[in-house]
């Protein structure tokens, strides 16, 4: 089975996006989302794959969680109805990760292993949040801390935890 991991970007109150858009601009953050994604499993919910600018995440197997079926396969990505449909579809995949958006994690965070967190230490105004983290379940194993600099406006912390 894979490793299967929840990757997200999170305010200090939780938010993860407004009007359907990430409520920061955070090079950094996109670097590191693409460092750890490339070469892996992607699986998203229907609104985080029609937010991408460019279409399917390139090198990355793109799941796209949707009640409607397209054609999406013929468009680069894979569509599933169900997370159980997406890990199915991701069963040769050494890594997975869950990319989003509020109700995906919701569904998914009691499934993973890991999560890869980026903490950004601001409160937002946002529409979508990221799902109340029960910290007694996590152990935090690696942390990055970094202040805002030119490119990147707002200090973060990049957080890999895993389950206990």
């Amino acid at each position: 089975m894979s490793k299967i991991s929840i990757i997200a970007a999170v305010a200090d109150n939780y938010a993860i996006g407004k009007s359907n858009n990430l409520p920061w601009h955070l090079p950094a953050d996109l670097k590191h989302f693409r460092q750890l994604t490339t070469g892996h499993a992607v699986v998203m919910g229907k609104r985080t794959f029609e937010s991408l600018p460019k279409g399917p995440l390139p090198n990355r197997r793109n799941i796209v969680l949707t009640s409607v079926m397209s054609e999406g396969v013929n468009k680069g990505y894979f569509e599933a109805d169900s997370l159980e449909d997406a890990f199915y579809l991701c069963e040769h995949e050494e890594h997975v990760f869950i990319i989003g958006g509020d109700r995906v994690y919701k569904q998914s965070i009691d499934k993973v292993d890991s999560m890869y967190i980026t903490w950004i230490h601001q409160t937002f105004s946002g529409d979508t949040f990221f799902p109340e983290i029960d910290f007694s379940k996590w152990e935090e194993i690696s942390r990055e801390d970094h202040e805002a600099d030119e490119q990147n406006p707002y200090p973060y912390s990049f957080i890999e935890y895993k389950r206990k």
